[in-house]
């Protein structure tokens, strides 16, 4: 899979698993990984280019004696869903074309 396209569909999976609730890295890989792989050293990334976009906010939490890192989404999230949702159904429909899935009849 293309690199910048696998980027933003993992993007996309974190938005997603928060848009479920605000959560912490080790949940987010867990909830994600049932779907596509995802490392520590991936997603730590993704969680401060989503925080700079202002797609999710960060905030620390103690936890059994210690702080913890827990992210939230954002309305702009949200929109980056939908958004990504929108781009898929043209890619969908681009893909069954290359595919030869729907032949429209020509008249």
């Amino acid at each position: 899979m293309d690199a910048q396209l696998r980027r933003g569909i993992l993007e996309v999976c974190v938005l997603k698993a928060l848009a479920e609730g605000e959560s912490y890295g080790y949940q987010i890989i867990k909830d994600i990984s049932p779907y596509i792989a995802m490392s520590e050293s991936t997603l730590y990334p993704i969680l401060k280019r989503l925080e700079a976009s202002g797609a999710l906010t960060a905030f620390s939490r103690e936890h059994n004696g210690r702080l913890r890192r827990y992210y939230a989404i954002t309305g702009e999230g949200l929109s980056r869903i939908g958004a990504f949702l929108t781009e898929w159904e043209e890619m969908t429909r681009a893909y069954e074309f290359i595919k030869g899935v729907n032949h429209h009849e020509k008249g």
